[in-house]
């Protein structure tokens, strides 16, 4: 595992509705909150780059010191749709604009390791997104899904 490691997911309204410290060294306060303010300072790149490029995966895209931002891009367009039946059908379309961003400040150097990570997490994430018990956008409180990418952080970095 990396030494520094901190993940993130960022809603598409720019809130982080998961965040987790996932690195082996100790963790100070002010280091906490100066990799937060490190992740928040590249969604603005991140924005930029998601336009230029159809890759999920944006490698290396912003540095600090010893530390690198990777990022990984969700799928723009989820359309969902409700249908709702009473006397008479009527169904609407609604569409959520579900532009989320897994974010992962770090010192590690393999890449092939960290977008396995990515995949891995979305994939979890893509399971909160099913619950239909969870509103997308809000935080995740979930212990497990918090136990299985702290699992695939040790796995991967």
């Amino acid at each position: 595992m990396a030494s520094t490691a901190c993940f993130i997911i960022v809603s598409r309204n720019d809130i982080p509705i998961y965040e987790a410290e996932l690195g082996s060294a100790v963790k100070k306060e002010e280091a906490t909150h100066q990799h937060q303010f490190i992740l928040h300072a590249a969604l603005d790149i991140v924005q930029d780059l998601a336009w230029t490029t159809s890759a999920m995966f944006l490698k290396a895209m912003d540095r600090f010191n010893e530390l690198v931002v990777s990022v990984y891009v969700t799928a723009d367009d989820l359309l969902v749709t409700f249908a709702m039946i009473s006397h008479l059908f009527f169904f609407s379309l609604i569409n959520c604009f579900l532009h989320t961003r897994l974010m992962l400040l770090h010192d590690s150097r393999n890449e092939d390791a960290i977008k396995s990570f990515f995949q891995e997490v979305h994939e979890l994430y893509l399971k909160i997104l099913l619950n239909p018990l969870y509103l997308p956008g809000s935080r995740i409180t979930s212990s497990h899904f918090d136990t299985k990418v702290r699992a695939l952080a040790r796995k991967y970095l």
